[in-house]
């Protein structure tokens, strides 16, 4: 089951729910003040692993390993 990350427009909390797919975009109060005004956002995954940084899209750069340099671009 995924982790989603949600943020509550009322006071500004972000917290994390393990959530089935279906429920992801579900309404779903906020664990701080209970309120139902929250959203979805969206989370940045990073892992390293055999020295190239690798992004949630799984993509690097071939010359300096980044997904954001001069080089490519990115």
């Amino acid at each position: 089951m995924p982790i989603y990350e949600y943020r509550c427009v009322d006071c500004g909390t972000r917290f994390e729910v393990l959530r089935s797919i279906q429920e992801a975009d579900e309404p779903i109060a906020c664990q701080q003040c209970h309120s139902a005004h929250t959203n979805r956002v969206l989370s940045v995954f990073f892992a390293q692993s055999d020295g190239r940084a690798v992004t949630a899209s799984g993509s690097t750069c071939a010359t300096c390993h980044s997904n954001s340099c001069a080089t490519c671009r990115g």
